[in-house]
């Protein structure tokens, strides 16, 4: 039997099927690389948000500085704990009867702190200094610096005295006497980092720093005694985590300002170029028609097709690409023969030839994968090296 090899067949304007083919694929690579970025975009897009997230002292953070034992553990007490990232989604989660959790204020614009200044339910505020000082201008922030301490007590709030002891940085000075402060730094300056004060029918709290909820510190000292206390005054506790992405002031009824109100053109838009680009595909795609048999111009015997090659091998004095194919054929024949798979490494061929035919690894590799030879006498002795090593191999 014979085989034969298919010459391209040069066509009128001199060129061939195969430059063609190649000059199509450079032509619509930049397209299919848009397409690419489009489908993978609208996979991102399709893809269900992750079951946790790495923001400090979010509920479904399960790190460090997360605070999610502390939400499972409300949740096990009977605490509806609702996570909310938006002030439009804090004031539609507010019941008016429960708790509302503020966690850092760097987010926040004015308009956003007064509207939730103005809910109904208790207030609690953790690391939001700004928002409190909005809301009760007597009381400040002092001690923003200091260190974080084990502190005592030392005041008569019920929760507080529960916690007896928690580790926290930073504080408040209530200027006009009205609020209970609690947990003053150990150097006795005025302040300290937990306060409470009831305004308008509610209960407003106030924590000067996060680490008492967090995951790695809730189970030291009284940190959950105190933590637990607070925000599980109520059934209901909307645990709000202030983010960059939300633009815009709110109203009292809750509607926040989106992306498309402050810049309405980006809707169409993003609709009109997604229209063009589907019609520039339709248009420079080439729909493939059905497959037409050829009859191969030139049939060459493969023992012609060899000498050939060897002949122009020697004609340009390649002796590196002999050699080359001549161990990549011993290569592919003797792992065949020894079981190998086409997938085996150089030292795992190496290896099992070594102990196939009691020769010393260091050599098979030299003739395996050594240099190449520079003169035909080197490469015809390669040659001869190659054939009684592959005769030691199939030697039953």
């Amino acid at each position: 039997m014979s085989a034969s090899v298919h010459v391209d067949e040069v066509l009128g304007d001199g060129s061939t099927g195969r430059s063609r083919a190649a000059g199509r694929w450079r032509r619509s690579r930049p397209w299919l690389v848009v397409l690419g970025v489009v489908l993978l975009g609208g996979l991102v897009l399709t893809l269900p948000a992750p079951p946790t997230s790495s923001t400090p002292g979010a509920p479904d953070n399960p790190g460090g500085t997360g605070a999610r034992a502390v939400a499972r553990v409300l949740e096990r007490q009977g605490v509806t704990v609702e996570h909310v990232t938006t002030t439009a989604a804090a004031l539609e989660a507010a019941t008016g009867d429960g708790t509302v959790l503020v966690v850092g204020d760097q987010w926040l614009t004015p308009e956003q702190v007064d509207v939730l200044l103005e809910l109904d339910d208790d207030l609690v505020l953790v690391d939001a200094g700004w928002a409190l000082s909005t809301l009760a201008p007597d009381v400040v922030a002092a001690g923003t610096g200091s260190t974080r301490s084990l502190r005592e007590a030392a005041c008569d709030d019920p929760d507080a005295r529960a916690a007896g002891t928690i580790t926290a940085a930073g504080g408040y000075v209530d200027l006009a006497g009205g609020a209970t402060t609690c947990f003053p730094t150990d150097d006795g300056a005025r302040g300290g980092a937990y306060v409470t004060f009831e305004q308008d029918g509610r209960r407003v709290t106030a924590l000067s720093d996060l680490h008492p909820l967090t995951n790695a510190a809730v189970d030291d000292d009284g940190n959950a005694a105190l933590a637990l206390r607070v925000l599980g005054r109520h059934d209901h506790l909307v645990w709000y985590v202030p983010s960059f992405d939300d633009l815009g002031p709110v109203d009292a009824g809750g509607s926040g300002t989106s992306l498309t109100d402050l810049v309405p053109w980006v809707r169409p838009l993003t609709g009109w170029l997604v229209l063009v680009l589907v019609v520039t595909i339709v248009w420079r795609a080439r729909r493939l028609g059905p497959v037409v048999a050829e009859p191969l111009p030139v049939v060459v015997r493969s023992a012609e097709a060899t000498r050939g090659r060897g002949r122009l091998y020697r004609r340009a004095r390649a002796h590196g690409h002999a050699a080359a194919a001549l161990r990549a054929g011993t290569a592919a024949r003797v792992a065949h023969r020894l079981g190998l798979p086409r997938s085996a490494d150089a030292p795992s061929l190496v290896d099992a030839l070594a102990r196939a035919t009691g020769r010393r690894p260091r050599d098979v590799e030299t003739l395996i994968y050594g240099p190449p030879p520079t003169d035909d006498a080197g490469l015809l002795r390669l040659a001869d090296d190659l054939h009684h090593l592959e005769s030691e191999v199939h030697r039953p």
